[in-house]
């Protein structure tokens, strides 16, 4: 009995010391990648980063289906600014799930699903979800680099 309950014990810390190694090594981190847009955000991966213009007050209106297609950039933690980021612009807003969203100079930062590869723009001047969204910039941005055209209408 002895045994079976150190074994419990040393497997338990063993998870413990784990898990918090594992959230330190996962911070959230934001940094700057040149892309044929210029200087631009980008996650910890190299994945873009976007604003929705439909986002007000630094919270995100962006939820569902939307949330599925543009992911938020979601912390555990403080966000971590990698070189060429101002950290000061770095900060975290409550999405109504209770996780915590990157923001940047108070956006709110999204992925999009149609990046799998780092360094893609391909979500750059979309007309999606009700709004448009946009690259940023590492002074908090957006990034107009495109003439997207969506229904006949340019932007």
């Amino acid at each position: 009995m002895k045994r079976k309950l150190a074994l419990i014990l040393a497997a338990g810390a063993l998870l413990a010391i784990t898990g918090f190694a594992g959230a330190s090594t996962l911070a959230t981190s934001v940094g700057a990648s040149q892309s044929k847009f210029g200087s631009i955000l980008v996650d910890g991966r190299g994945h873009s980063l976007y604003l929705f213009d439909r986002d007000r007050n630094g919270k995100s209106s962006c939820y569902g289906g939307c949330a599925g297609e543009w992911p938020p950039l979601i912390a555990s933690g403080k966000p971590h600014a990698k070189p060429g980021v101002k950290a000061a612009l770095l900060g975290r807003t409550k999405r109504h799930d209770g996780r915590w969203q990157v923001t940047y100079k108070g956006h709110p930062l999204y992925t999009f699903s149609g990046d799998p590869s780092k360094g893609q723009t391909n979500g750059e001047g979309l007309d999606d979800f009700g709004g448009w969204w946009y690259l940023v910039s590492p002074a908090g941005a957006k990034v107009v680099g495109s003439t997207s055209t969506t229904g006949g209408y340019a932007r």
